[in-house]
């Protein structure tokens, strides 16, 4: 039996229609397993506030908690720096087997205004990192983080930065490990860390 090009037309619209009720089903089915993250291992050479250079070989042994951020952010910075915080404080003895650090995506400003003053407000714990523009974007994309300056009348010095909020776990040999989404309460990320301790 010969098909019509109409015919064939329908079965190949049919076919489509399937493939992207399945594809819809993997990606946004809640019953769907979530896949595994391939592993990798994210990089950083960045200076703290006295000008040392810092890279993630200075913490082998330790997680570390990293987050991405600017000083003059509004709400999700001191949201999640104050959440590392109250983990750093509830960890207690084992605080020395985790390093909290706060990498600016703003980074002129950030030196400007004082990143090591207002890291230590929030915890003593919490080391500033900034970089100039190609280090801050090679550590960026080694996180597989997105940062951008926008022009905003109302922000201070006319512009705010939209940056990937989440706060980032890495293991003691280097390897990520995973990463908490923004509004993670304080005691879900201290839990993860203990299991891990």
């Amino acid at each position: 039996m010969r098909l019509t090009t109409f015919q064939k037309a329908l079965w190949a619209a049919a076919g489509l229609a399937c493939l992207a009720y399945g594809t819809w089903v993997l990606v946004a089915d809640p019953a769907t397993p979530p896949r595994a993250e391939a592993a990798f291992r994210p990089v950083f050479s960045l200076p703290d506030a006295e000008g040392r250079i810092r890279t993630e070989a200075d913490f082998a042994g330790k997680h570390l908690l990293v987050f991405f951020g600017f000083t003059s952010c509004p709400d999700v910075c001191p949201t999640t720096l104050s959440e590392v915080a109250q983990v750093m404080d509830d960890l207690g003895p084992d605080a020395d087997k985790v390093q909290p650090i706060f990498i600016s995506v703003d980074p002129a400003r950030d030196r400007r205004l004082g990143l090591a003053a207002y890291t230590s407000a929030f915890h003593p714990a919490i080391l500033g990192l900034a970089g100039d523009e190609v280090q801050t974007r090679a550590a960026a994309e080694s996180f597989h983080i997105y940062f951008e300056r926008q022009d905003d009348a109302a922000a201070p010095d006319g512009y705010t930065m939209s940056h990937s909020p989440a706060l980032y776990l890495i293991g003691p040999d280097g390897d990520w490990l995973r990463q908490f989404a923004y509004g993670t309460p304080a005691s879900d990320i201290l839990n993860d860390l203990r299991s891990r301790l």
